[in-house]
C-alpha cells in the first residue's frame, strides 16, 4: 500500500512484516517522553538528537505516547479539547522520524494513572458526562466513556501534521496504532469485558484507517481460553487473555510487555 510521495504503509505477510513487498525487520526503543520534548522549543532538539542516534546504529522503529491526558502538560485537556502546542509537538515527532527513517508505533491511552490514562477518561466520565462509575475498569463498558475515546482516535487519526501536511491516518511513518499502553481489568477476569472493548475499539480504528498496522499492548498474559497455561502469569490475573485478545480479524501483530524483575522478586 502506497502513502503520500510514494512512500508504503507497513505491512504483515503471514509471519513477516513487510515494506513494499519486501520483508522488513525491526528493532527499536521505546521513548514515552517524545511529543513532551517535543512541545517545548528547550527540549525539542533531544528529539531530533534521539532519533540521529537511533538512526546512526541501525534502528529502525520508536514507540511513543500519543495521549497526556489531563494533568500537566496534556494533549487532551477535557475530553475532545486538545492543547494545540502539544498536538505540534507530536506532529514534530512525526516528521523528524520521517526524516531520519524511522517508524513510529503510536500508543492511544494509558492503562496506568500517568499521563491520565483510564482513570482521567472515568473521572471526566463523572465530571462531564453525569455519569456514576463505581471502578476506573468501567473505562471498558461505559458507554460515554468508550465515546471519549473515540473521540480522541478520530481526532487523531484525522489530525493534520502542521509541518508535513499530511493526516496521520495517512502518513506510513506511522508503523502501528497501540490500543493501550498494558490494558488491564480486574474487575472481569474471565476477559470478556476487555475482549469486547478490543474487538470494537480495533473496528473502530480500522474503519476510519485501514492503512496502518493495530496492535493492543498487551503484558503476554494467558488467560481462559489456555487455562492450563495460567500457571505460566506471574502469580495473578489482570483479566486479559493474551491469545483471543489477540487472535482477531482487525488485529494485526502481537506484542508483550515483560518485566520478570518486577513480577518475579
Amino acid at each position: 500500500m502506497s502513502g503520500i510521495n510514494g512512500s508504503c504503509f507497513a505491512e504483515t505477510r503471514k509471519h513477516h512484516f513487510q515494506v513494499n513487498g519486501k520483508p522488513m525487520y525491526f528493532n527499536g526503543f521505546n521513548a514515552y517522553w517524545l511529543m513532551c520534548m517535543a512541545s517545548d522549543p528547550s527540549t525539542k532538539t533531544k528529539v531530533s538528537d534521539a532519533f540521529q542516534e537511533a538512526s546512526k546504529i541501525g534502528m529502525n522503529i520508536v514507540r511513543t505516547w500519543a495521549f497526556s491526558d489531563g494533568g500537566s502538560k496534556p494533549l487532551q485537556t477535557s475530553p475532545g479539547v486538545y492543547n494545540e502546542d502539544m498536538f505540534k509537538g507530536l506532529d514534530f515527532v512525526i516528521s523528524e522520524a520521517k526524516r531520519h527513517g524511522l517508524y513510529l508505533i503510536l500508543s492511544l491511552v494509558n492503562n496506568w494513572d500517568d499521563f491520565g490514562g483510564k482513570k482521567q477518561y472515568a473521572q471526566w466520565a463523572r465530571d462531564h458526562g453525569g455519569q456514576y462509575l463505581n471502578s476506573d475498569d468501567e473505562f471498558f463498558s461505559n458507554a460515554v466513556v468508550k465515546g471519549y475515546y473515540k473521540n480522541h482516535v478520530k481526532s487523531l487519526l484525522t489530525r493534520l501534521n502542521s509541518i508535513t501536511g499530511v493526516a496521520y491516518k495517512d502518513d506510513p511513518t506511522i508503523f502501528a496504532w497501540e490500543l493501550m499502553n498494558e490494558p488491564r481489568c480486574q474487575s472481569d477476569l474471565s476477559g470478556k469485558t476487555l475482549q469486547e472493548w478490543i474487538v470494537e475499539m480495533a473496528a473502530e480504528i480500522k474503519s476510519i484507517d485501514k492503512n496502518h498496522l493495530l496492535e493492543i499492548g498487551l503484558e503476554g498474559f494467558y488467560g481462559e481460553s489456555m487455562p492450563d497455561k495460567k500457571q505460566n502469569n506471574p502469580g495473578y490475573e489482570v483479566g486479559t487473555d493474551f491469545l483471543s485478545n489477540n487472535n482477531l480479524n482487525n488485529v494485526d501483530f502481537a506484542t508483550i510487555h515483560i518485566y520478570p524483575d518486577q513480577w518475579y522478586i
